[in-house]
């Protein structure tokens, strides 16, 4: 029906083209842990959806150069698109202001910051130490922070009312459930993501003022390297899948299509949220 005090055809005239609603077209975006997994599917997204520079950041610089040189060999990339390989470790805050002065190097601005670096532990509970749970929270949610607080000078500096700079978290659904419990249980984990995911929406009210997005992502079961030998305990990826509503795990483009939603137009008035990916297996977990 046209608004009122409007015939059809004036309301028609007033559609919008949301024909480049998803475009990165040119965007600049750095990625902590982003190597492999998680992290290197958005990276594959990012970079063929259209953004200029994509910088790949974790501990090993050998698992930077390889995903950076996969990347480059995409045939649907943007033409004169660049991956670009700067190893540093998220954990220790000196590190992450060397990777922001790297950064700076080839480029005055940030338009994305994907903040994925994170660790997981499993222990039973009478046994789990302590120095594995400090590690966890300190990297999940104390290097996040700082990786954030040190990058929102480049992310302030692309923004704009009608296009905000991105922060987007990689939580977990075990930041929201319950996660996994018994002879490998990760309470650090779990109670890391519950706290990033938090964190987040205390940004997302800081930061929107000016001019930067945050949101967040809880991704369930996707196979990967951190998340192999848990999937493997709980009975392999089949049983996982079995108990999931959708009958399946994560796959590359499950993380690398939301991401580029969060990233894009199509999303710059979504702030503070947490979307859930893992097919609904949250809302009914109850063996795993």
């Amino acid at each position: 029906m046209a608004p009122s005090g409007k015939n059809e055809a004036e309301a028609q005239v007033e559609l919008k083209d949301f024909k480049s609603i998803y475009d990165l077209e040119g965007k600049v975006v750095v990625i902590t842990g982003g190597s492999r997994g998680l992290g290197l599917h958005a990276a594959s997204g990012f970079i063929q959806a259209g953004a200029s520079k994509v910088y790949i950041t974790s501990r090993k610089a050998k698992a930077c150069e390889e995903a950076c040189a996969a990347l480059m060999a995409l045939p649907n990339k943007r033409p004169g698109a660049q991956a670009i390989s700067i190893p540093a470790d998220s954990s220790k805050p000196e590190e992450v202001q060397r990777l922001v002065d790297e950064v700076k190097k080839t480029t005055d601005h940030v338009d994305i910051l994907f903040a994925n670096a994170g660790a997981t532990w499993g222990a039973p509970f009478d046994k789990h130490p302590d120095n594995a749970f400090q590690k966890v929270m300190d990297l999940n949610v104390r290097s996040v922070f700082n990786t954030i607080k040190l990058f929102a000078p480049l992310l302030e500096k692309a923004a704009k009312k009608d296009d905000p700079s991105r922060v987007i978290i990689t939580a977990s659904v075990a930041g929201i459930g319950v996660g996994t419990l018994g002879e490998q249980a990760t309470y650090g984990y779990s109670a890391s993501k519950a706290a990033v995911i938090h964190l987040g929406k205390n940004l997302a009210v800081e930061l929107a003022p000016r001019g930067i997005l945050t949101n967040m992502i809880a991704p369930g079961f996707f196979p990967s390297k951190m998340a192999s030998g848990m999937m493997e305990i709980l009975g392999g990826t089949e049983l996982i899948a079995e108990s999931s509503p959708d009958g399946k795990v994560g796959e590359p483009e499950d993380i690398a299509g939301p991401v580029i939603f969060l990233s894009s137009r199509a999303a710059k008035h979504i702030n503070g949220a947490v979307l859930t990916i893992d097919g609904g297996s949250v809302l009914g977990r109850s063996r795993l």
